[in-house]
């Protein structure tokens, strides 16, 4: 689980079809399988999809969750870009 995402390419996957990536912190991760598992429904998860979710998810969220669902949703990393 190496490979590295813009936050670009995170947006570029925002459906089922080709998956559904969020951002929490610097992590990425593909939610599609886990829509009907979420127990706030999908209809949250794919409000986030494509973006950058930290903020909602740790607004809900304690790290135990991360840590329980991560390594199976975790897909990579988000690639650090140069600011201008």
């Amino acid at each position: 689980m190496s490979q590295q995402f813009t936050k670009a390419q995170v947006a570029e996957h925002k459906d089922e079809k080709s998956g559904m990536y969020i951002i929490i912190d610097t992590g990425v991760y593909d939610v599609a399988k886990f829509l009907d598992d979420h127990p706030g429904g999908s209809k949250i998860l794919k409000r986030v999809a494509g973006k950058d979710a930290t903020k909602q998810f740790w607004k809900y969220h304690s790290k135990q969750v991360l840590e329980k669902y991560g390594p199976k949703l975790q897909i990579g990393t988000v690639k650090e870009e140069a600011k201008l």
